[in-house]
């Protein structure tokens, strides 16, 4: 006998799981937008043991907190106070609320101190991303001279890759970055502050280290050592070779411009870098003549969210450099 399949549509296990988390995270959410503004008001009445009392402290009319306390009992379903006339006492119930109440209160009202105080005008927070290659002399630059007229602005410093930090400025993670090329999103809005030449490093003891400039198809035939796809001196180097009309032959892909001269310095490849903070032996630094090669360093941030102070006077301040942003 051959089974008929059903009709009817059956649910797996794992789709009525997820609406049963679901149904309890909304009744979760609900529960709280309810309770929420009374939980203040029931840590007065539980303090003071007194409505009046607590009514006056907290400078709200008697009949407001009443039946404040009222709906918050009936919303939990269970009772929190016994009452004795004018005064009240905390069921065991109450009791076990509390403790959880106080816990929730004291984190909030530390939260509140945080935030005021990352945005305070004089002691305040900017959280600051840069560019690997921009962490051993220009954001250091930076950063001592803002503080000359700001010591007591705190930053958070972050360094990473251009794609890195444009995702972290979406997640609210950082206030502005540095980063390399200019972003184009009309979520951002960037700016371009200075330029940085890149040079096409080389061994030594190579056979083009006698050169002081070099177009860059003459080194077609070299192998590379780049940084890895995804950051932005990677796709620099990917369009400046597809432009001197080839493709690079790739022997290691890195996350740092230093440990890349280091590999040309062992004659692992050659590389197009930025200018580095100190001369490496064992490498020569040849000049690129064609086609051109540089970056454009600019500064970024969210569209549409407002500055604290403290972010507003540093955003200011690299934006006052512009042109003049990179050591000489």
């Amino acid at each position: 006998m051959m089974h008929q399949p059903s009709s009817q549509p059956r649910l797996s296990p794992t789709s009525d799981t997820k609406d049963r988390e679901k149904e309890r995270e909304k009744a979760t959410d609900d529960i709280v937008t309810l309770l929420a503004p009374r939980l203040a008001y029931f840590a007065g009445v539980a303090r003071t043991e007194h409505v009046t009392r607590a009514a006056h402290e907290m400078n709200v009319p008697q009949s407001t907190l009443s039946r404040a306390m009222v709906r918050l009992e009936e919303d939990l379903g269970v009772d929190l106070f016994a009452r004795h006339g004018r005064t009240v006492s905390l069921t065991p119930a109450g009791r076990t609320f509390l403790t959880s109440v106080e816990r929730a209160l004291a984190e909030i009202e530390r939260a509140a101190d945080e935030v005021r105080a990352d945005a305070d005008p004089t002691t305040g927070k900017v959280a600051f991303g840069f560019l690997h290659t921009m962490g051993a002399e220009t954001v250091p630059g930076l950063l001592h001279d803002f503080r000359a007229d700001h010591p007591r602005v705190r930053f958070s410093l972050v360094q990473n890759y251009g794609e890195a930090m444009i995702e972290r400025l979406r997640a609210g993670e950082l206030d502005l970055c540095l980063t390399s090329p200019v972003p184009d999103a009309p979520d951002l809005v960037a700016r371009r502050l200075d330029e940085q030449k890149l040079r096409l490093v080389v061994p030594a003891d190579h056979r083009l280290a006698t050169r002081k400039r070099i177009r860059l198809a003459e080194a077609a035939e070299e192998t590379f050592v780049t940084l890895e796809p995804g950051y932005g001196l990677r796709r620099i180097t990917d369009a400046l070779c597809r432009e001197a009309g080839f493709k690079p032959r790739i022997a290691f892909e890195g996350e740092e411009a230093e440990t890349l001269r280091g590999l040309v310095a062992a004659g692992l490849g050659v590389a197009l870098l930025p200018p580095p903070a100190v001369a490496r032996p064992g490498v020569v630094e040849l000049t690129v003549t064609a086609p051109r090669a540089a970056r454009e360093i600019g500064v970024a941030w969210l569209e549409g969210r407002p500055d604290t102070p403290p972010v507003a006077a540093f955003k200011k301040f690299l934006l006052s450099r512009r042109g003049n942003l990179l050591p000489t």
